[in-house]
């Protein structure tokens, strides 16, 4: 399963990538949000995570471009420092299909990961 990590926190990738190279992902990374639309349309991805709050293009915009331009249905899991309801509910709105608050705990994110590996099979 390929998984991309759309993070710009060295400490957090570390974190990620241990845990789900680990558990036997492969895990590919990309620091901002045009990066990652690069990435997606060269490659396939059966999950991908994105942090809110990234330089170039944020996490909300990067959602939308993913599901409206680049017609992907992939599941997105947000991962970010921002707990507000009204950015929750606005991550759900632009087509996220989870979201995980940080700090989070790897194991957590791992579980939620094999939840939709499970439903895509």
């Amino acid at each position: 399963m390929r998984i991309l990590v759309c993070e710009d926190d060295n400490m957090i990738i570390k974190a990620i990538q241990h845990k789900l190279t680990a558990e036997g992902y492969d895990v590919d990374v990309a620091m901002n949000g045009d990066d990652a639309m690069g990435k997606l349309r060269e490659e396939e991805y059966d999950i991908i995570l994105t942090d809110i709050l990234m330089p170039l293009l944020g996490g909300l915009d990067l959602i939308v471009k993913v599901r409206e331009e680049l017609k992907i249905t992939t599941p997105i899991i947000v991962l970010s420092r921002l707990g507000n309801e009204e950015t929750i509910l606005e991550a759900f709105q632009r087509g996220a299909d989870d979201y995980i608050t940080k700090p989070f705990s790897p194991n957590e994110l791992a579980m939620r990961i094999k939840r939709y590996a499970l439903k895509r099979r």
